[in-house]
């Protein structure tokens, strides 16, 4: 005899609201007066939109904590795509302590605080090729013309000319001294200049990987013309050191009660910065000389379009990162929050929301 499937009886099914189940909502739009009532209202909805509501919580949670420093890192063209002063306004709000970035975006960012502008690519009007012969430089549907790079680079020079040839730099120190001249020279609004009047360092891991970099190499050859001559560069003016960077990091997340982390996309400046709570950790188990304490950070808010099953440290999630030792797990009061989105859309969205719902508190 065949064996009788065994099938569910009406008594045998749950009551989704004796389970403890959170039901969903309707996005009514004649309900929300702004954007704090729209992040709200998508909570309660589905996909990415759940996702971007539900980061509002996490976001306020981690930036009104008093113990936390929070750390933001930032990749992607951000700056070009005219995003520069949602960081300025977070620094300025006292929602990031730190930053640490891309070259790339730094020196974007940089050509737009000393009032140089980026413009519209028409793809139905423009070629390449002729963009190249007319100096125009293309980063996706943008244009950022050479001559602001001719612009920046006097600048730069005149940042350099003020500090001693022989003194060891590394990137915090070269973006504090920019941003004390743009503070002293330069009318309006720049992440640099934000970070400097706010005491915020900013870190570029990569720094050589930028035009910033560029320039000043461009001045050190202007002070030693051989300076790509022969193997032996101990001459060579402005000896910078990396570990500078990360060993100032280190110590001032060493020194904070809790730490948080807000992330635009992924690459170099996202695995800088996590790498930290590795970096404790591994000290404290080979050098019998030092004590530090450990440091996992208890907040997350990501906003990335790369998915995990591309195998790139953009996609790596929070979950993942419990393993390495750079997140406290849910279970222990981590919070965390993923949006898989493009930046431009999400961000701005939520940086509204924020600053309303905060204001609605005060």
């Amino acid at each position: 005899m065949k064996k009788k499937k065994a099938i569910r009886t009406i008594e045998s099914l749950h009551n989704p609201g004796e389970m403890g189940l959170k039901p969903l909502v309707s996005l009514d739009p004649d309900q929300i007066d702004d954007f704090d009532d729209l992040l709200q209202a998508m909570s309660k909805t589905s996909f990415s939109g759940r996702s971007l509501g539900e980061s509002l919580d996490v976001l306020e949670e981690m930036v009104t904590d008093p113990d936390c420093c929070v750390v933001g890192t930032f990749s992607g063209a951000m700056t070009v795509a005219k995003m520069g002063t949602l960081i300025c306004k977070m620094i300025e709000e006292g929602w990031l302590n730190v930053v640490i970035s891309t070259g790339a975006l730094m020196a974007h960012g940089f050509i737009e605080s000393i009032g140089l502008k980026h413009y519209k690519y028409e793809k139905e009007l423009m070629d390449d090729k002729e963009l190249f012969k007319h100096g125009f430089n293309r980063v996706y549907d943008t244009l950022e013309p050479e001559i602001n790079f001719i612009r920046a680079e006097d600048i730069i020079h005149k940042v350099m000319q003020g500090i001693d040839p022989n003194e060891i730099l590394c990137s915090e120190k070269i973006c504090r001294k920019i941003g004390q001249y743009l503070n002293a020279n330069i009318e309006g609004r720049g992440i640099l200049k934000s970070a400097y009047q706010h005491g915020v360092p900013v870190y570029i891991p990569a720094f050589t990987d930028s035009e910033l970099a560029l320039d000043i190499a461009t001045h050190i050859l202007r002070i030693k013309t051989d300076a790509l001559e022969g193997e032996d560069f101990s001459s060579i003016p402005y000896p910078f050191n990396p570990f500078h960077d990360l060993l100032s990091y280190t110590r001032k997340i060493a020194k904070s009660k809790k730490i948080g982390i807000f992330t635009i996309g992924g690459g170099v400046p996202r695995n800088w910065g996590q790498q930290v709570g590795p970096f404790l950790e591994i000290a404290n188990q080979r050098l019998k000389e030092v004590d530090l304490p450990l440091r996992r950070f208890q907040y997350g808010v990501r906003i990335c379009p790369e998915p995990v099953h591309w195998g790139g440290l953009s996609g790596c999630t929070y979950q993942e990162g419990i393993s390495w030792g750079k997140f406290v797990p849910r279970s222990e009061g981590g919070r965390y929050a993923e949006i898989y989105s493009d930046a431009t859309i999400a961000w701005p969205i939520l940086i509204k929301g924020l600053q309303q719902r905060l204001a609605k508190k005060k």
